[in-house]
């Protein structure tokens, strides 16, 4: 039995973030979730996947956000407690249906995850969703520790249910991926299947319809105001002068700060975790009795604005800082130190000598920056497409994914991404308005996911350039979940269907088809050569399952390579490869026969063919 299925309240059990939340939502008697995967929530969907085979939670990766959104929508308009799962990026993918949805609302409680990523561990910006509950009219709801995230989960789905409208659960990257000893509370019962009753007046957002709904909607956030005000998750604790208004992990950093720098007589703490609609009674309530206010939130000065507004219409004048050069900034994650250093600044008190550690006859640590797996198709891929290329000016648009790590050198295979499935609409427009040829990189989750409509824009308008699908057999990036394309099989399921890139580009219109095996490298450049002298639009299909996801299958893999004593030390593998399985000793190039894949990429440009198989080895 999976171990967040253990229905025994009061044990404790150590969980990752991401699992508590997982555990607050089968405890809260979910029963319907989709997702796309996106780090930092993927392993909230994992579990559930997990979950799914051996409980009557239906459970589905989603070709997209959109797509996860609307499918739980449905769920939720059917009386079913639902889960929709995302990262911060996604629910731009999602908004579209997001926006509407708050007009028409749900029956069942449905509980949007949205994970933000501040400092970009594993994203291309660092926005703050907390805006989406702004921009949308719904409920946010921000946990402060693994073991709160654990706790909110019944209480959102009870509010979504109170209020008929999605909560968004928004967290951070320290929340979903620390780890903390959390209490079980006990398991609600599931309620796998609903019934849709037709009101096609409220459902169907015509413009006489919506107009009606916009007004349902704006009482429906006045009501979230009043709970807000009187949310358990707002609150206020300590006693002093000075005020801090803060939320999700920075009240813990804030708690430890002001007990470390002997404030705890001085200020007075309060706690958003219901930030919208931001409770306004509270907030003034509480400015009243401060004669200065720090504002500790990263990402953007979202409270902050608020918290002022509040000030202004009760006639206060008391100084409220948080965003600033001399204070915090938009930029990144916030860590201990410096929200104690900021505290200590603002309040002027005296921070507290430490003594730091000498470091001095400590060796720094060896860099390791990102890079593509040791037997990486993709690498395989951008080498003979770089080979293919030479002599010509080129425009390399590519996405997200592992792959995206092929524009570092010595590839340099990437010169523009925005988002997912931007690589083939940017080709539209660098086809048209440069004379580069055009050559763009997409994964095959990520094709399945935003690819598709630019392929068709391109098909339409007569573009000319040629799309490189990097199909890899699995959802790589984010831990190996399935899409459209995977054989499910290989998970032991059945009942999938399985969708065929090759089909869906035919059935597009594409007139120029390669698909290539890029483990063979030259016949691999002959036929990208073709495809990039085709005139219109053309793609190449990289057909090579990702060697992590082969080796976690136990499939067959080829025998390590070594460097016999012909070579002459050109160094062509690792200045055009650069796989990881490389490295110099005694200013020769070796091999190390773990990380080696046998993918025998490396024996094949080798100009002495000094690279052999390990079984050859005298």
């Amino acid at each position: 039995m999976h171990k967040l299925l253990t229905d025994n309240p009061g044990n404790k059990m150590l969980l990752l973030g991401n699992e508590a939340i997982s555990r607050g939502a089968i405890e809260a008697g979910l029963a319907f979730a989709a997702t796309y995967p996106g780090t930092p929530s993927s392993e909230i969907s994992l579990n559930f996947f997990k979950i799914s085979q051996e409980s009557d939670l239906y459970f589905e990766y989603s070709t997209n956000e959109k797509v996860a959104l609307e499918v739980a929508a449905a769920a939720a308009n059917s009386g079913v407690r639902s889960m929709c799962i995302m990262k911060h990026v996604g629910l731009n993918v999602a908004a579209d249906a997001l926006m509407t949805l708050a007009y028409v609302g749900v029956k069942g409680g449905l509980v949007i995850i949205t994970a933000d990523d501040p400092f970009m561990f594993s994203s291309q910006n660092e926005q703050d969703n907390r805006y989406y509950g702004k921009l949308s009219g719904l409920p946010v709801i921000e946990p402060s520790s693994v073991k709160e995230a654990k706790e909110m989960m019944p209480y959102a789905f009870d509010l979504s249910e109170e209020l008929q409208e999605p909560v968004l659960f928004r967290t951070t990257t320290r929340i979903n991926h620390s780890t903390a000893i959390v209490e079980l509370g006990k398991i609600r019962k599931r309620v796998p299947k609903g019934s849709f009753k037709k009101d096609p007046f409220n459902y169907v957002t015509v413009p006489a319809v919506s107009r009606k709904l916009h007004v349902k909607l704006l009482k429906n956030i006045e009501k979230a105001s009043h709970l807000s005000d009187n949310s358990i998750y707002n609150f206020i604790e300590g006693k002093g002068e000075f005020g801090i208004v803060c939320n999700g992990v920075s009240y813990i950093y804030v708690s430890d700060a002001v007990k470390d720098l002997n404030l705890e007589d001085k200020v007075r703490i309060l706690r958003i975790g219901f930030s919208h609609p931001m409770p306004a009674k509270l907030i003034k309530t509480f400015l009243k009795d401060c004669k200065k206010v720090l504002v500790v939130e990263e990402g953007e000065p979202y409270m902050e604005e608020a918290v002022k507004a509040f000030a202004q219409e009760e006639g206060l004048t008391l100084s409220i800082r948080g965003k600033g050069e001399d204070l915090f900034s938009r930029l990144y994650e916030f860590d201990p130190a410096m929200v104690r250093k900021c505290i200590a600044k603002f309040f002027d008190a005296a921070s507290p000598s430490t003594k730091t550690v000498d470091l001095s006859n400590v060796p720094e640590l060896p860099q390791r920056p990102p890079n593509l797996c040791a037997g990486c198709s993709h690498r395989a891929t951008f080498y003979a497409v770089k080979k293919a290329a030479e002599g010509l000016e080129t425009i390399y648009p590519t996405d997200i994914g592992c792959y995206t790590l092929g524009f570092l050198p010595p590839l340099g295979m990437g010169d523009f991404l925005i988002c997912m499935g931007s690589s083939v609409g940017t080709s539209c427009g660098f086809s048209k308005i440069t004379d580069n040829k055009v050559i763009s990189f997409i994964g095959d989750s990520t094709f399945f996911h935003s690819g598709i409509p630019g392929l068709v824009n391109a098909v339409f308008n007569n573009h000319n350039f040629t799309l490189v699908i990097l199909d890899n057999g699995i959802t790589a990036m984010t831990g190996h979940q399935p899409n459209p394309g995977v054989d499910m099989s290989n998970f032991n399921l059945s009942g999938y269907g399985r969708i065929v890139i090759e089909d869906v580009v035919k059935a597009l219109g594409v007139q120029h088809i390669t698909v290539i095996r890029p483990y063979r490298i030259k016949k691999s450049i002959e036929a990208i050569k073709e495809a990039i002298n085709f005139k219109g639009v053309s793609v190449i299909i990289s057909k090579e399952m990702c060697t992590l996801y082969s080796k976690s299958l136990k499939k067959p893999a080829g025998k390590p390579f070594y460097i016999s004593e012909k070579c002459k030390n050109h160094r062509n593998c690792v200045n055009d490869l650069a796989c990881p399985a490389f490295f110099i000793k005694d200013n020769r190039v070796h091999i190390d026969p773990v990380m080696c894949a046998g993918c025998s990429v490396c024996a094949q440009i080798c100009p002495e063919n000094a690279i052999l198989p390990l079984k050859d080895r005298k």
